[in-house]
């Protein structure tokens, strides 16, 4: 596990939160630390390495 930085959607502070780098393709649902919106996630890692990160505001 290591720690990646991004921008949340919703309130644009940047955030970092734990990737599993055992899990090639995840995608699920967590809050901001800060805003406490919910962010859908999109990571795909390959070789040991994330090759795509998506955060993204959900519709509601």
């Amino acid at each position: 596990m290591e720690e990646y930085f991004f921008q949340c959607p919703y309130c644009w502070e940047d955030i970092s939160m734990l990737v599993d780098y055992s899990v090639s393709d995840q995608n699920y649902i967590e809050d901001c630390e800060i805003c406490c919106n919910p962010i859908q996630l999109d990571i795909v890692i390959e070789n040991n390495e994330i090759t795509s990160f998506q955060a993204e505001s959900i519709e509601q």
